[in-house]
């Protein structure tokens, strides 16, 4: 079944994508909860001229994400938590941590565009991926240390 987004899904695509996902997937909880439309011809050439219309601004975002992304460069954050004598956390570090992070050096980042490669729930140094744009995704590299 083909749908069109009507917003960024994780996992699944951008707003105003076009994709095909399981039938009951996209009948009964995409369309429903209004995150998605049916891809039929007329949908299509709405979608098509709305992008159109929005070509420029969509570029402004881009240009603004670009922009986050050099001022953020090679940034080494570092987050302390409470550890154990082994080197492991309590708990686990998570996105609203490091976006709380990433805010205390002036950077506001939404936390649910924030993605780890692992979980991390040891002392060390891990990359971290924030999706900016969709055209613009950035490492990082958080430092966690025991306090």
């Amino acid at each position: 079944m083909e749908i069109i987004l009507k917003q960024d899904i994780k996992g699944l695509g951008y707003k105003n994508d076009i994709v095909s996902v399981k039938p009951g997937y996209g009948r009964n909880y995409l369309i429903p909860q209004g995150f998605a439309i049916i891809a039929n011809n007329s949908n299509k050439k709405m979608i098509a001229e709305n992008v159109r219309q929005a070509a420029h601004k969509a570029e402004k975002i881009k240009s603004d994400a670009l922009a986050i992304a050099e001022k953020i460069g090679d940034l080494t954050l570092e987050i302390g938590t409470k550890a154990g004598e082994s080197g492991k956390i309590f708990g686990a570090i998570t996105a609203l941590q490091v976006a709380d992070a990433l805010s205390a050096k002036g950077i506001e980042i939404d936390r649910k565009k924030i993605a780890f490669s692992s979980q991390v729930k040891e002392v060390g140094e891990y990359s971290v991926k924030l999706d900016l744009h969709r055209d613009v995704k950035h490492d990082i590299t958080i430092k966690v240390v025991a306090e």
